[in-house]
């Protein structure tokens, strides 16, 4: 028998990892927030190509901006790894986890004026589901039956099997709330949301500019006047835009030149732990790739610890080639750690029937900060095992349109998920839109929906320990590193207790943060 009060405490609690913040004496708190001021950010990560269209957000300031600051979702992830409701008011689950009723909060408004009801749930919902969408959501919506109102404020999932963890993927970033139209389909297009800012202007791949609304149903939320994103992809104009004051908060510090930063007058470095990792996917249906033994050598050549020393100068750890970091709730703990060993690397070329093996592999530092310098670091490494990789730079620009998911072999970053099965489902389950590596293992995908409907913690423990182990073996990604989220800011901002399921306070730096000026 489940004791669903247990249970329900159960579910929305999460491990998302420990905040750690450096080189902040003040921890970044004033005396009391307060509304006014102007927010200017210099981000990564923007593309000509970014859409409002919230089935094709990957990440940056369209993310930033939509899911930050313009739109809410059911739940949002706290500073403490907890799914907890935003505009659903309370969360109820049924005794198997089949079924979960989201009773909206009452009085939300659009940015139009129009009550936020159920109707604008499903239709933002339904936006990623279906056999044509292209959404990044798609895989993680495909365990719903149905979505049903209840009411004019009540949403009902039913799913195809019990998931102890929806809470969490109802905070997907994708699945931000937006206006239905009449026909039951989604206004994207308007840019129109219920959060505590407006869209003023958005330029692709330059900026983006909002106001607040005077409005906001959010108490205690959402105090700059306007917010100003500028679009720098390049780390070392980002560092200099701080430095000169051009704008007062920077992500994705390069790992080269923190030191640097640090001694910048009223500049502070915000370092978090959590579950961002930088990976190198291969597509598992195309030669050589498709070869086991081949994946293993490419693993086995690579010296993780040389890159934590060198490209993330000790703001990270090693990876251990599957998703899950150690601040996660069933993180394998006793998985032997995969180290550079370039004997085992020419072994399993050797089985593969190779005496050594050319691969070229696409890299841009839009991928993430030091990634051309990565490249480089296992291009010397791998020669050690009779493996020769061909280094192409790409254009940063389009990056994540032209090279992401087109590409054989290339570099990705994941700023992870707060459980296990979110992150296995969107990268590496069967026919994820998201598996970069088109990596197919029938064991880790029956595990994967044994482990998401499991209640008993020991049990899924194991499945997830195994699942892990299953990518570390088989999968077609390596994972050297894992990295610390280290953003900077003037002492112009001040902030509460930082987030660490993902970059600058879970992505809602916008309406969390304020000005101290």
């Amino acid at each position: 028998m489940i004791d669903l009060k247990l249970n329900r405490r159960h579910f929305l609690a999460g491990a998302a990892g420990a905040a750690l913040v450096a080189s902040m004496p003040s921890l970044g708190f004033a005396a009391a927030p307060k509304s006014g001021g102007t927010l200017r950010a210099g981000l990564s990560g923007g593309s000509t190509a970014d859409s409002l269209d919230p089935a094709t957000f990957a990440a940056g300031p369209i993310v930033y901006s939509m899911m930050g600051a313009v739109c809410n979702s059911l739940t949002e992830i706290d500073a403490d790894g907890n799914a907890k409701p935003e505009l659903a008011e309370s969360i109820e689950p049924s005794a198997d986890a089949k079924s979960w009723t989201f009773k909206l909060r009452k009085g939300v408004t659009f940015s139009s004026g129009k009550e936020l009801t159920a109707k604008d749930v499903i239709a933002s919902y339904n936006h990623h589901r279906g056999k044509d969408t292209k959404s990044g959501a798609k895989s993680l919506l495909e365990q719903i039956v149905d979505i049903r109102a209840d009411g004019s404020h009540t949403v009902v999932f039913d799913l195809k099997d019990g998931n102890a963890d929806f809470p969490f993927v109802t905070a997907d970033y994708h699945l931000i709330i937006m206006q239905a139209k009449d026909d039951g389909s989604l206004d994207w297009q308007s840019g129109i949301g219920t959060g505590g800012y407006v869209l003023d202007n958005h330029e692709p791949g330059v900026r983006i500019k909002l106001k607040r609304r005077d409005d906001y149903w959010k108490e205690g939320r959402a105090w700059f006047d306007e917010v100003e994103i500028i679009h720098i992809n390049d780390p070392t104009a980002r560092q200099n835009s701080l430095a000169t004051g051009e704008v007062d908060l920077i992500d994705r510090v390069d790992t080269k030149t923190v030191h640097l930063l640090k001694r910048f007058p009223g500049v502070e470095i915000l370092e978090v732990t959590g579950t961002a990792h930088y990976t190198m996917p291969m597509f598992t249906d195309v030669a050589p790739f498709n070869n086991r033994d081949v994946r293993l050598a490419l693993k086995h050549g690579i010296d993780r610890e040389d890159l934590v020393r060198k490209v993330l100068r000790g703001h990270g750890s090693v990876g251990n080639d599957h998703p899950i970091g150690p601040s996660q709730r069933f993180y394998a703990k006793g998985l032997e750690q995969r180290v550079f060993d370039p004997e085992k690397a020419k072994f399993h070329l050797k089985k593969a029937g190779m005496s050594g093996l050319d691969v070229d592999l696409s890299t841009a530092n839009a991928a993430f900060t030091g990634a051309v310098d990565t490249a480089v670091l296992f291009k010397e490494s791998a020669s050690k095992a009779g493996i020769n990789v061909n280094v192409i730079r790409e254009p940063d620009d389009g990056y994540w349109s032209n090279v992401w998911l087109k590409k054989p072999f290339c570099f990705s970053y994941w700023n992870g998920r707060p459980t296990e099965d979110w992150m296995f489902s969107l990268v590496y389950a069967k026919g994820a839109d998201w598996n970069d590596a088109h990596w197919e293992n029938e064991r880790f995908n029956e595990l994967l929906l044994k482990a998401r409907s499991e209640l008993d913690d020991s049990k899924r423990r194991a499945m997830y320990e195994e699942m892990q182990m299953i990518c570390r073996d088989d999968a077609g990604t390596i994972i050297p590193m894992f990295a610390n989220f280290i953003d900077a800011r003037t002492q112009k901002l001040a902030h509460g207790k930082l987030a660490s399921n993902s970059a600058l306070d879970g992505w809602k730096f916008i309406e969390r943060w304020w000005s101290a000026a």
